[in-house]
């Protein structure tokens, strides 16, 4: 984590210098014209609470990988955003619960972690700002299933949070999650919710000494931007789960949530 920290605050520093390397007379913005529509960018300059400095990198966080399948020439989805939003959100997340569960262990506070950042809370998150209407989606792809579609709302949400925090840095980054995650968010009831599967199966399986859970993806079916990824988990060799999801994540939590069954089914029988 540290060195994660690291790497995101010289990214953002240098962000921030080139900023502030700008000429006064170009002001926050860029000098082209936004290039997507007036409606979406309306629509983010409000929920920015900003004008975006560099509107190209939101066009990119906006843009679903089915406009990249249905391209002849080489074109940009969200999908790298996405990676580098995860990173800054699990950093974000991390340090809030830092200072707001002082008592609580790393295990604790990876599962409440995880509890925030799921799929499906992500998903919610990213309905609650209206994100689906405003995504780029392929001819080619059905779009209203894709703006309604949790993997693909969790995934635009991410790749916006990398959009923010390439174009202000870490400060600007942290207040929209402040407003459109941690604030719907409640904390002290997060103890009460179990669905982090794959981290109750690793305390589960070093508890009672088994080898370490391998998931193995064993088929991947569908076209690019609408696959559907099936993964055993297995212990020592033995296959306890599978999952199926359109995300490899989601087909893990599913995988390890059938293997936990299993492995409790098969103690509870014992212990009669």
């Amino acid at each position: 984590m540290a060195k994660l920290w690291h790497k995101l605050s010289s990214l953002a520093f240098h962000r921030s210098q080139s900023r502030n390397d700008e000429p006064e007379t170009t002001g926050k913005t860029d000098s082209s014209a936004p290039p997507f529509p007036d409606t979406t960018n309306s629509w983010l300059t409000g929920l920015l609470g900003f004008t975006p400095y560099h509107p190209g990198i939101y066009l990119i966080a906006l843009t679903h990988r089915s406009v990249v399948h249905d391209q002849t020439e080489p074109a940009d989805s969200n999908q790298r955003l996405e990676f580098l939003g995860d990173a800054v959100l699990d950093l974000i997340i991390s340090e809030h619960l830092y200072t707001s569960f002082p008592d609580s262990d790393e295990g604790k506070l990876s599962n409440n972690r995880a509890k925030i950042v799921n799929r499906k809370s992500l998903a919610d998150f990213a309905g609650k700002i209206s994100l689906g209407e405003h995504l780029l989606i392929g001819e080619s792809a059905d779009k209203n299933t894709i703006q309604t579609s949790e993997s693909a709302l969790a995934d635009a949400f991410e790749a916006l949070i990398g959009a923010i925090y390439l174009d202000t840095g870490l400060t600007e980054t942290k207040k929209f999650i402040l407003r459109h995650v941690i604030e719907h968010v409640d904390l002290q009831k997060l103890d009460a919710v179990e669905h982090n599967y794959k981290s109750r199966l690793i305390e589960y399986t070093q508890s009672r000494q088994i080898a370490s859970p391998v998931y193995t993806v064993v088929s991947e079916e569908g076209a690019e931007h609408e696959k559907l990824f099936t993964i055993e988990v297995s212990c020592d060799g033995i296959i306890l789960g599978k999952g199926t999801a359109g995300r490899k994540k989601d087909a893990e939590q599913s995988a390890a949530k059938e293997a936990l069954a299993a492995l409790e089914t098969k103690t509870s029988i014992e212990t009669d």
